[in-house]
């Protein structure tokens, strides 16, 4: 677990501070699939991460690396997908709703599947979210049954909040 305390006593503000994180919590990990929030990705976590694991993950529309093609949305239909590859990922921009663009980057993927049925997501798009369930559960059963209390420390929330999640990978496993 990695506490963020603040700006470094240096002053100066740290660079890719999401890459040096992931790469932090997958030390000592081999041949597991990363997927990440939006905060930590770039282009460049993904190509390092490409050695070793399989990754996908969220993209901000702010990065630079994305294909200005994908950003468009003008002229797209509802529940269209947009594709750009590369040697080293996939990226696919999925409109699910008027003006709301989806970009998930993938190492794993290489082709543009699009799953039949209702949304016609793209294979991609469904890989990124089915992780996302069990962080769903952890989060409803801590909620639910918490051992938290009301503190002004802060040491004791991280307490309470280890305590919670430790019960909760009990209960899993």
């Amino acid at each position: 677990m990695q506490i963020y305390t603040g700006k470094p006593s240096s002053g100066t503000r740290e660079k890719n501070q999401g890459m040096r994180v992931v790469l932090d919590m997958v030390k000592g990990l081999k041949g597991h699939n990363v997927t990440c929030d939006n905060f930590f990705t770039s282009y460049s976590l993904g190509v390092e991460l490409k050695k070793e694991f399989d990754f996908g993950w969220n993209c901000k529309k702010n990065k630079p690396e994305l294909p200005w093609e994908l950003l468009q949305l003008q002229g797209r239909i509802l529940n269209s997908s947009t594709f750009a590859f590369s040697e080293d990922c996939t990226i696919v921009s999925y409109l699910p709703k008027k003006n709301k663009n989806v970009m998930v980057l993938s190492t794993i993927h290489n082709d543009s599947q699009v799953c039949d049925g209702k949304g016609s997501k793209p294979d991609i798009i469904l890989h990124y979210n089915s992780p996302k369930g069990g962080v769903d559960n952890l989060d409803k059963m801590t909620s639910t049954y918490s051992c938290q209390r009301m503190t002004a420390r802060w040491p004791l929330v991280i307490f309470y909040n280890t305590i919670d999640v430790s019960a909760y990978n009990a209960y899993v496993l």
